[in-house]
């Protein structure tokens, strides 16, 4: 394998793969056989030089008479056409392929890429086809350059008709529009300005080909398929805009019958280009009886893609912000919801003083927390949880738990039984991923009687009226996951002044800008220092310090609090 390859015309029936390394010259090289890695490493059919790809990056092979692409678990991924290649995927000539910082481009081997011409190039017998730089058309046009033979009068006169063009067309497009009228607008423009007979607009799609996204013909009947792998290659691939003199004596059209058989000859074709790349082309046709394309008509035509290609991007950001308006919407309700599970006020308990609260980071929250009096006021249920994963999932499966815990709680039934039956029943409705790890206390007010289970939360923390404290660790697995969980019960007494602090993993678990944890320590000194402090300040204390920890990095978990303590006497 050799740059020297490139170009070679190899047998009509077999496929090639065009490739342009990140380094050197691009080639051509051949898919032999059923199945083809490429990669850096010599064990694959095709090795390239390139520090981005892995040894054994992606594979081609044929099923079911067809060429497919999948990645082989590369470090940076396989991209077709701009998006990742998730599972095997078929693919046909035309089809790019991004590999590490290598571009391979599926064709048939009969059909040649052509050069990207880096100058403007003037049409002869022999010259059937011109293309030039997209963006060097957009720039001054040609006709009013100081090199120009053109006459001032006529350069000036095409410079204020394509000033007039872009004019009109801003002003039509000045309104609010899907993408279906902003198309129908540019094939209007187009036929006014260039008096086409036909006209289409192709827009790649995502398994790496092109759909026609709108057509238009000005004789009777519909609008013929102006469609030329080779030329959709060459224009939207190479940012180029071409000019087909007469496709009948241009070997880029010959599998295009249904074009040549339709008298079409002249064409004249431009990207529509966008920052992140081609979205597709604007491609004009006509039969030579009628009349044949100039290089003015490639300009203008140009200009047209651009303007069309930039709204094409305000519809698609206009798009994605109605989405995410539509999002915070979902989100604002799930809070909303969310937040009614919550209690809208805590109990008051005689001799105790509690204090919770909870913060989401992403609008809607993770975790969840519940507080009850039950046997007639002679016990209190403290409960708080935190589900797998964050958003909107999470807070679904927050409202699963509330109302799984909910009767069971009510009904009196042991912690620890709880934890065994709502287990089982979230394990049975959810998927293996899904669980939730959460503590459950319950306290009897009288005498200050303490009956915990932790299933796999972080470890309480019991802290004494003389600043001594002890972490009350799991005693069980977390809730879901697995059929069936065993649970064990702790037992402790709270005596005046002794508190009980329950909080999840977004209070120990943020980071400083140093990428150290706020961490289970500091959480233990900031509750001895200020254990003298009302509960309500204990809170805000705990909130304050890890505020100016974290010094503005963003918290990426929820946060929540329930504190509980039996009043001195």
């Amino acid at each position: 394998m050799s740059a020297v390859m490139a170009g070679k015309q190899l047998e009509s029936e077999s496929m090639i793969v065009h490739v342009v390394p990140a380094e050197g010259p691009p080639f051509d090289h051949a898919l032999d056989g059923d199945s083809f890695v490429i990669g850096r490493s010599s064990k694959a059919e095709l090795t390239v030089a390139d520090r981005s790809m892995s040894r054994l990056h992606a594979r081609l092979f044929l099923k079911d008479g067809a060429w497919h692409v999948e990645d082989l678990g590369s470090r940076n991924g396989t991209l077709l056409a701009g998006r990742p290649v998730e599972q095997p995927t078929r693919v046909g000539h035309g089809s790019v392929m991004q590999v590490g910082s290598t571009t391979v481009t599926l064709r048939e081997a009969s059909r040649p890429l052509a050069p990207v011409t880096a100058t403007r190039p003037t049409p002869s017998r022999d010259s059937h086809t011109i293309f030039r730089s997209a963006a060097e058309l957009l720039q001054e046009p040609a006709a009013i350059r100081a090199d120009s033979a053109t006459p001032i009068g006529e350069s000036l006169r095409r410079y204020a008709e394509r000033l007039r063009l872009l004019t009109e067309v801003n002003r039509a497009l000045d309104r609010i529009m899907s993408l279906e009228e902003l198309l129908d607008l540019i094939l209007d423009r187009a036929f006014a300005h260039l008096r086409p007979e036909e006209a289409a607009i192709y827009l790649r799609n995502d398994r790496g080909g092109y759909d026609r996204a709108a057509a238009r013909s000005s004789t009777s009947g519909d609008s013929k398929i102006l469609f030329s792998t080779s030329l959709m290659e060459e224009v939207v691939e190479g940012r180029q805009a071409a000019l087909v003199l007469d496709a009948q004596t241009d070997e880029r059209f010959h599998e295009a019958m249904s074009l040549l058989d339709a008298g079409v000859r002249s064409l004249v074709a431009a990207p529509l280009l966008d920052p992140d790349g081609a979205l597709g082309l604007i491609v004009l046709g006509s039969r030579l009886t009628v009349r044949q394309f100039s290089e003015e008509d490639m300009e203008v035509l140009a200009l047209l893609a651009s303007v069309a290609a930039m709204r094409m991007r305000n519809i698609h950001l206009a798009e994605e912000a109605a989405e995410r308006r539509r999002l915070e919407q979902e989100v604002a309700l799930a809070r909303e919801i969310q937040v009614g599970l919550l209690p809208d006020r805590l109990p008051e308990v005689e001799g105790w003083d509690i204090v919770a609260g909870n913060t989401p980071s992403r609008g809607v929250s993770g975790d969840f927390f519940k507080i009850e009096m039950r046997h007639d006021g002679s016990e209190v249920v403290l409960m708080i949880s935190d589900v797998s994963g964050k958003g909107i999932g999470a807070s679904l499966l927050t409202a699963s738990l509330e109302a799984l815990s909910a009767g069971p709680i009510h009904d009196g039934v042991p912690v620890e039984e709880i934890f065994r039956s709502v287990s089982h029943l979230l394990f049975e409705r959810t998927p293996p991923e899904k669980y939730a790890t959460s503590f459950l206390a319950s306290i009897e007010p009288a005498d200050g009687r303490l009956r915990y289970c932790n299933a796999g939360h972080n470890p309480g923390l019991l802290l004494r009226a003389d600043g001594s404290t002890e972490w009350l660790e799991s005693t069980g697995m977390p809730l879901g996951i697995m059929p069936e969980g065993a649970f064990a019960a702790g037992e402790r007494v709270l005596e005046a002044g002794d508190a009980l602090i329950l909080y999840t993993d977004g209070i120990t678990e943020p980071e400083n800008p140093e990428e150290e944890e706020y961490g289970l320590d500091r959480l233990r000194d900031v509750c001895i220092a200020c254990r003298g402090c009302s509960l309500a300040d204990l809170k805000a204390a705990i909130e304050k310090d890890l505020h100016d920890f974290v010094r503005g990095v963003p918290y990426l978990d929820d946060r929540t609090l329930v504190l509980i303590r039996r009043r001195a006497r």
